[in-house]
C-alpha cells in the first residue's frame, strides 16, 4: 500500500443566514451557548483517547500520517496532511493514519535444510507479517478490502553488473583457496619442525644415555680391574708372607739344628757306617784328609754363629 497521495480539502463554509430580528439573536445565543458547552465538556470530561478526539475543536496529525474523518459513521473524502486542524467536536471523528513505509526486519534467522546444515539469513522481510498488518488495516478502515497476498519483486540486475559480481566472487574465492593453502603448506611446516626437533631430542636423548652406559660400563670394567689388582696383590703379598715366613722359619730351625755338636754326631756317625777298609800306601792320608774335612765343618758352624 503506498499511500503518497494526499488530498487536503476545507470544510464547506456554511453560509450566514439571512439578517432578521429573532433569527440573529437566536443564532448568537446558540453559538455562545455551544461554544460555553464545548469548553465545559473539554475541561470537565476526563481525558478518554477517543473521547477527548470526539470533543476537541484543535487536533494535531503527527509527521508521517495523514487525518482521516468520519462525520455520523460516514468515512469523509477529506484528508488532512501533518499539522493542527479544526473539526467539529462531537460530530466529526478523526483518526491519524500511518502512510510511511514499514520494514520488519529479522536478524540472524536459524534455518535448517534437508540435509540437516544450520544456515544463518543476515536479514529477511517477513511477507505474511504485513499482508495480516495490511488486511487488519483494510477491514478496520475500509471495509470489503481483502488482501490476497503481498509480493516483494525481486530487482533486475544487468549482466554487466552480474558478471563483475561473479568475476568479484570469483576472484574472492581463488584468494581464500590460496590463504587456505598458505595456511595449511604453514600448519605443515610447523608440524614438520615440530617432528624433526621431536626426532632430534630424541636421538640426543638416546645417545647421551648410550654415552653415559658407555661410560658407565668403563668405570664398572676399572672398578673391576682395580678390585682384580688389589686381589691379585694381596695374594701375592700373603705368598710372598709365607714364603718368607717359611724360609725364616727353616733358617731358625737349621740354626737350631745345625749345632757344632750335631755336626760331629753326624760326622762320626758318617765314619762310623763306613765299612771299606783301605790297604796300602794312602791310608793314613785318607784318614788325615778325613780330619781335616771335620776341621772345616767345625769352623764353619763357628763363623756362623759368630755372625748370628
Amino acid at each position: 500500500m503506498d499511500p503518497q497521495q494526499q488530498q487536503r480539502a476545507a470544510p464547506p463554509t456554511p453560509r450566514p443566514p439571512a439578517a432578521g430580528g429573532g433569527g440573529g439573536d437566536f443564532s448568537a445565543i446558540f453559538t455562545v451557548l455551544f461554544t460555553f458547552v464545548a469548553i465545559a465538556a473539554m475541561t470537565i470530561v476526563p481525558s478518554s483517547s477517543n473521547l477527548k478526539q470526539s470533543l476537541s475543536i484543535l487536533h494535531q496529525v503527527p509527521e508521517g500520517h495523514v487525518g482521516v474523518y468520519w462525520r455520523g459513521g460516514a468515512l469523509l473524502k477529506t484528508i488532512t496532511g501533518p499539522g493542527f486542524h479544526l473539526k467539529l467536536p462531537l460530530i466529526t471523528h478523526f483518526e491519524p493514519i500511518q502512510v510511511t513505509l514499514q520494514t520488519d526486519l529479522v536478524r540472524d534467522i536459524p534455518c535448517g535444510t534437508k540435509g540437516g546444515v544450520m544456515i544463518n539469513f543476515e536479514k529477511i522481510e517477513i511477507d505474511e507479517k504485513m499482508k495480516d498488518a495490511l488486511q487488519a488495516d483494510c477491514t478496520r478502515y475500509a471495509p470489503g478490502i481483502e488482501i490476497i497476498s503481498v509480493r516483494v519483486t525481486k530487482p533486475t540486475i544487468p549482466d554487466s553488473i552480474r558478471r563483475n559480481f561473479v568475476q568479484m566472487e570469483e576472484e574472492r574465492t581463488k584468494v581464500l583457496i590460496a590463504m587456505e593453502k598458505q595456511r595449511v603448506s604453514e600448519k605443515e611446516a610447523e608440524t614438520q619442525k615440530k617432528i624433526a626437533i621431536s626426532e632430534a631430542e630424541k636421538h640426543a636423548h638416546v645417545s647421551k644415555i648410550q654415552m653415559e652406559q658407555k661410560l658407565m660400563e668403563k668405570d664398572s670394567a676399572r672398578m673391576q680391574e682395580e678390585i682384580s689388582n688389589a686381589m691379585y696383590l694381596a695374594r701375592e703379598k700373603s705368598l710372598a708372607d709365607a714364603d718368607y715366613y717359611r724360609t725364616m722359619k727353616e733358617a731358625e730351625a737349621n740354626k737350631l739344628k745345625l749345632t757344632p755338636q750335631y755336626l760331629e754326631l753326624r760326622f762320626i756317625e758318617a765314619i762310623a757306617n763306613n765299612s771299606k777298609i783301605y790297604f796300602g800306601n794312602k791310608v793314613p792320608n785318607m784318614v788325615l784328609d778325613q780330619r781335616l774335612l771335620g776341621n772345616f765343618l767345625q769352623d764353619v758352624v763357628r763363623k756362623g754363629n759368630l755372625e748370628a
